[in-house]
């Protein structure tokens, strides 16, 4: 497993949280999400044979959300 923490920019509230946390935990291999709203930051532990790093950013970026 592999863990990778992702900046993101946008969120605001609570849902903003579950709307990228759910976007997270949709990409195959990702194992588990904590997204921090006060950091503005996602830490994911992900399979690493099955997903990468990229393919995260995309799913926030589709969520609606900026990531660095």
């Amino acid at each position: 497993m592999s863990t990778e923490t992702i900046t993101v920019k946008g969120m605001t509230c609570d849902g903003c949280v579950n709307s990228v946390t759910k976007a997270l935990k949709g990409v195959a291999g990702v194992q588990e999400a904590n997204v921090d709203l006060a950091g503005a930051k996602a830490t994911v532990t992900f399979d690493a044979s099955k997903t990468n790093v990229a393919a995260l950013k995309e799913a926030v970026e589709e969520a609606g959300y900026d990531v660095d």
